[in-house]
């Protein structure tokens, strides 16, 4: 049980989210967020600048209501009423019928487009006022060019003549502006051209589909308010010339097929009426000859009054069929016969032939003479009600016809607006900004969630190590190793940072590890003391150079050995050459007194690496080293060798056996803890015992501060 809870407390503990800890990594990359930040200004308002302005026309139409078709004109007029919702208007307007017209008139299948200096190229043009233009009123190619684009080339200074080139720069024509030229089936009409002598447009043609689509695509038509009927048509572009021609040309194209659409109706009627007009003619006039033959023969034989009444009667039932017939012929074009207004038509017609028939029947008991009058004097007065109606009809269609305007009207015509509607460029720079600061932002937690650098001694000392001493990092150090490698040979005075700042936070720290040391070493086996680190650049030289500087100062003899025969530079933090080093004593060129250098401090001496071995491990393990050290331990109060990376080489495992106590160096945020942990069970496999750990450069970070971490203090002389 008590396992379970340490181990739930451990998991709780570590899912925590120390946010002064993520404040504190924030507050360190201050200057890679602003920086980035700034950047990303800097671009957007770029961007802003550079970005070509959108501009935006909007017209109005207005789609009027119709549901009572055309006044004075009872059934003739409900047969032209009709109400379009303004979705079916919306549709109409950006059809092919409409935009198509739009398209032919301003030659839209013809696509031009300047040829500038990729991204930023167009803006600065526009900029500096030496943007690129050309007018095309006509162009056509033969069928082997289609899909390909030209190279319009300016041929001289006032922008009137140019060639055109293909993609492999062959010249298909050569024109002049203003003028229709045609050439090796080409056939091209440029109305205007500015542009300076060499510019380059490209032109190409598209097929009428893909223009019209281009224009739906562009055209927004909206309806402003719920069921107003006032229909908002807007379309964006560069050009605002350009696109209040193109708004203008679809309003008036969809208001003038609206009128010829509702006159449409009426004309189709008028010409079906005008061709029935004679046929009807011609039997009245038949029907009239018969009626007065048959009188002439009969010496004009009178109707007597029951003959008449019903003539009468007849010729009304006729003239009800004969309206029935017109209203069929109407009702016909919105309805089928099932639906109960057609229905209804059709029993009234068979109520009507009914009471006609009947009325034939009655007739027959009439003499034959009076039988034969009224037969003839019927179909006279039917013919002459057929021949009048067919008449007022044709009259009432050319009144429909002449009087028609449509139910759309033009509110406003296109105008476009004084400022461009795109790039918001405030917006843009506003974004821009934000966007840099969360890429800031991100970039310093990214590498602070994967940045494994130990930070805090307590992770070293989580693994057994003791810590032995914190560095922290020293600015005048930094500004040695510059000189260091612009100037060779310094003196000790100026390389070494304990000779040219013993007040230095760093040294201080070294003094404080000198008097750890020195009780870590009362029960060693000697006074050797080796150090060593996991990996190389971590600073082992600088600790070791100035901590021999710091144990020299209070009187002991101390010698320091530079053991890194592949790459040490110990020589450089005391002006001394690598000649003569150990490599060369330990292979038998050189002898003890030979390689033992001063280094300038008083108590200190120096052996450099020497020149560099094939075999530095096998020079380690000869028995010369050995005497070596047993020498120095005896002729010196203290012998401290500096040794390559652990985890490198197999070099420290080999001096480790000769020394009496061991400390190992990391660098602060370079090294992670798993590799120290590792660099550890690598001595300890060799039988050595890492005494304690150096924390080298150590910084003053935020992150550290907020996350409980302890700072340095200056308590120097001034």
């Amino acid at each position: 049980m008590t396992v379970s809870h340490t181990s739930s407390s451990s998991t709780s503990a570590s899912d925590e989210i120390d946010l002064g800890k993520l404040f504190g990594i924030l507050i360190d990359a201050r200057w890679m967020i602003l920086s980035i930040t700034a950047l990303f200004a800097v671009l957007g308002v770029a961007f802003a600048m550079l970005s070509t302005p959108i501009y935006k026309a909007d017209a109005l139409l207005q789609v009027e209501k119709k549901s009572s078709g055309m006044p004075a004109l009872g059934d003739m007029g409900e047969m032209f009423s009709g109400e379009s919702s303004s979705n079916t208007e919306i549709e109409i307007i950006k059809s092919r019928m409409v935009l198509g017209e739009t398209v032919d008139k301003f030659n839209l299948t013809t696509v031009v487009s300047p040829q500038y200096i990729p991204v930023v190229g167009k803006g600065i043009a526009r900029l500096t006022g030496e943007e690129m233009s050309a007018a095309v009123s006509r162009f056509t190619m033969p069928n082997y060019l289609v899909g390909e684009s030209l190279t319009l080339t300016v041929l001289n200074e006032n922008a009137t003549e140019y060639e055109l080139t293909d993609q492999n720069g062959k010249v298909l024509l050569k024109g002049t502006v203003g003028e229709l030229n045609s050439e090796n089936g080409i056939e091209i009409n440029v109305q205007a051209l500015h542009a300076n002598v060499g510019d380059e447009l490209t032109i190409a043609k598209r097929s009428r589909l893909d223009a019209i689509q281009w224009l739906q695509l562009n055209l927004g038509v909206s309806e402003r308010g719920k069921q107003s009927g006032v229909l908002q048509l807007s379309m964006e572009g560069e050009n605002k010339a350009l696109i209040e021609a193109l708004l203008n040309d679809i309003a008036t194209n969809y208001f003038l097929q609206n009128v010829e659409r509702n006159a449409a109706e009426a004309e189709k009627s008028l010409v079906f009426l005008d061709k029935s007009l004679p046929d009807i003619q011609i039997k009245l006039t038949e029907a009239e000859d018969r009626l007065n033959a048959f009188r002439q023969a009969n010496e004009s034989v009178d109707l007597s009054l029951e003959a008449k009444a019903t003539l009468d009667v007849m010729v009304k039932l006729e003239e009800q069929l004969n309206q029935l017939t017109f209203k069929e012929s109407e009702i016909s074009q919105r309805y089928t016969t099932e639906h109960p207004v057609y229905t209804a038509l059709l029993d009234k017609r068979q109520i009507l032939l009914g009471e006609r028939e009947r009325l034939s029947k009655q007739t027959q008991k009439l003499p034959k003479t009076q039988r034969e009058i009224l037969r003839l004097t019927r179909d006279v007065e039917v013919n002459q009600q057929i021949y009048v109606q067919l008449l007022n009809k044709v009259q009432e269609l050319r009144i429909v016809k002449a009087s028609t305007v449509g139910n759309v009207r033009i509110l406003d015509k296109a105008a476009s607006y004084t400022h461009p509607v795109k790039p918001k460029k405030p917006l843009i720079a506003v974004l821009a900004t934000l966007l840099g600061g969360m890429l800031g932002v991100a970039i310093a937690l990214l590498k602070a969630a994967f940045h494994r650098g130990v930070e805090n001694p307590d992770e070293i000392e989580a693994i057994g190590l003791p810590v032995y001493a914190s560095l922290p990092l020293s600015d005048l150090q930094i500004q040695i190793e510059k000189k260091t490698k612009k100037a060779r040979n310094l003196s000790a005075k100026e390389a070494l940072l304990a000779e040219a700042n013993p007040a230095d936070l760093s040294i201080e720290a070294l003094r404080s590890l000198r008097t750890s040391l020195h009780f870590a070493m009362m029960e060693a086996k000697n006074n050797i003391l080796m150090i060593s680190g996991p990996s190389p650049g971590i600073g082992k030289s600088f600790v070791s150079s100035n901590l021999a500087a710091v144990i020299a100062k209070t009187g002991q003899k101390v010698l320091l050995v530079d053991a890194d025969m592949r790459k040490g530079y110990m020589q450089k933090h005391f002006g001394l050459k690598w000649e003569n080093g150990l490599s060369d004593m330990l292979s038998g060129q050189a002898g003890r007194e030979d390689v033992l250098k001063s280094s300038g401090v008083e108590n200190l001496d120096v052996i450099t690496r020497g020149k560099i071995p094939p075999n530095p491990a096998e020079l380690l393990m000869h028995k010369r080293f050995n005497e070596f050290a047993e020498w120095a331990s005896q002729n010196y109060d203290l012998v401290i060798i500096d040794t390559p990376p652990v985890l490198a080489v197999t070099d420290p495992a080999i001096i480790g056996t000769h020394a009496g106590t061991t400390l190992m160096v990391g660098r602060f945020g370079k090294n992670p803890v798993k590799e120290i942990e590792v660099a550890n069970e690598r001595f300890a496999k060799a039988g050595i015992e890492v005494k304690g750990f150096i924390l080298n450069a150590v910084e003053r970070k935020a992150s550290n501060a907020y996350g409980g971490n302890y700072g340095y203090y200056n308590y120097s002389y001034k």
